[in-house]
């Protein structure tokens, strides 16, 4: 767990760090900071999606996994966590152009956001899964410095949310730690593959979001990286299958 701590604890300075820094800065300064972070953010999914080997996978994991998680509607339920966070520890601040349907608190849409960027990632996987199984924490503390500064361009533009993503990454990279031992026989280099292409899809959907282009509710295609591990599992059965009709 010490590489997931000192991940948690890098988030929440760099959020610090970007809380300080935005009160500094004028509302123009502002949204060429947001626009850089909505570019810089598209550059990271686009990076990470091509990782994605079978196409057909990402397409059909992220349409069923965007169905089923708009029918049990993830986005919402995730920023009503966020809003009763805010309601302990920050401070109500509506705004229409955050991107969140409805008017949704900065707040609760910064820890949605923060929290899908920095737990879609390979490094989250493998970091997790090194830690637990040879206590090898190279990777999480890399992800930790890299975390560290994305947090500081997130808490600049969005607030104090980006924060709280840290309990986010709590409670994922410390399941998948103490979990490793278990699920590491499952997890193959086509399964981080496939993994880190939908997740740079869902990292897409993000800049989307801060680019203002459109509104995306990301987290409801969340369910789509669990469909894609499914296809990853059966697809010795689909080719068997393939090979059969061929």
């Amino acid at each position: 767990m010490f590489g997931t701590i000192v991940n948690c604890l890098a988030i929440i300075a760099g959020s610090c760090a970007g809380i300080f820094f935005s009160r500094k800065v004028t509302s123009e300064l502002s949204n060429v900071i947001t626009t850089a972070a909505g570019v810089v953010t598209l550059v990271i999914g686009m990076q990470m999606a091509f990782e994605a080997v079978n196409i057909i996978y990402l397409a059909l994991s992220l349409i069923v996994g965007g169905l089923v998680g708009s029918w049990m509607n993830i986005d919402g339920a995730i920023l009503g966590f966020g809003r009763i966070l805010e309601k302990k520890f920050g401070r109500p601040a509506l705004d229409a152009e955050d991107g969140d349907s409805g008017g949704s608190s900065r707040f609760a849409y910064a820890f949605l956001n923060s929290s899908v960027l920095f737990c879609v990632g390979a490094m989250a996987i493998v970091g997790s899964f090194k830690a637990g199984t040879s206590g090898d924490y190279t990777i999480l503390l890399t992800k930790s410095t890299l975390d560290g500064f994305m947090a500081i361009v997130f808490a600049s533009t969005m607030g104090i949310g980006t924060a709280f993503s840290a309990v986010s990454i709590l409670v994922y990279q410390g399941c998948l730690t103490l979990l490793s031992g278990f699920l590491n026989p499952w997890v193959s280099e086509q399964m981080i593959s496939e993994l880190t292409g939908i997740g740079g899809a869902l990292v897409i959907m993000i800049s989307v979001n801060l680019l203002g282009l459109r509104t995306i509710k990301t987290a409801n295609y969340l369910p789509g990286m669990l469909c894609m591990i499914l296809f990853v599992v059966l697809d010795p059965l689909f080719m068997q299958i393939s090979t059969y009709f061929v």
